[in-house]
């Protein structure tokens, strides 16, 4: 199970309900909470920098305005925020929104791995929310209407090409060679290494054959 994870709530008694939860649900050795997108970035980028990252970040979407000046001002631009500085980050949203088509466009567009809505059975599904993005799974509310467990992962062209020369055989050195002398950007070592570190993820593949095999099946290449 997860080590470490963050809530951001801007309601304290819903953010020591989701803390006592997963205290009696999980054995959980860090669960820490914040009122505040600031604060919650700023406690995943202290966390990163001793090098202890959180491991689950779980965040509402819509965070009310008081007299404390903010940066980031919704759920949304805090997970922006924190993906573009932990990339690897899991995140559940848990929130009142139930349009199917704005959690849709959050899981193709941000890459959420699950998404809870708030009601009578809430906090059950964030317990099995939890449960499915600790294995790599996605999951979403079932009244709303989604069936995003297999097909919400869409890979582009960026994807395919990397995919199709590991088909090959070839190493993510010689990928990134291959993609500079195209002229493709971005062609880091890096880069190549960390999407494909998101595609074993979000697929729930232990390697590279693994991956590819998952893949063929699904025909996604």
């Amino acid at each position: 199970m997860f080590k470490k994870v963050l809530i951001a709530e801007d309601f304290q008694d819903t953010n020591q309900g989701i803390l006592n939860t997963l205290r009696t649900q999980f054995n959980i050795p860090v669960i820490q909470e914040e009122l505040y997108c600031d604060k919650a970035y700023n406690r995943l980028k202290v966390a990163l920098s001793h090098d202890e990252p959180f491991e689950l970040l779980i965040t509402d979407l819509f965070f009310k305005q008081d007299h404390v000046d903010r940066k980031l001002t919704s759920g949304l631009e805090l997970i922006r925020a924190a993906r573009e500085m932990q990339p690897n980050l899991k995140v559940i949203i848990n929130s009142m929104e139930d349009n199917p088509a704005k959690v849709n466009t959050l899981f193709k567009e941000e890459n959420i791995n699950a998404y809870v809505c708030k009601g009578r059975h809430g906090m059950a599904e964030l317990v099995k929310a939890i449960q499915e993005v600790y294995h790599n799974r996605t999951f979403v509310s079932p009244q709303i209407s989604l069936n995003v467990s297999d097909n919400v992962f869409e890979l582009d062209e960026f994807d395919i090409l990397i995919l199709k020369d590991l088909a090959d055989g070839l190493t993510k050195r010689e990928i990134s060679s291959r993609l500079k002398q195209r002229n493709i950007f971005p062609n880091s070592e890096s880069t190549i290494d960390k999407r494909v570190g998101k595609l074993f993820d979000e697929f729930g593949a232990k390697n590279t054959n693994h991956l590819l095999a998952k893949l063929i099946r699904k025909d996604k290449i």
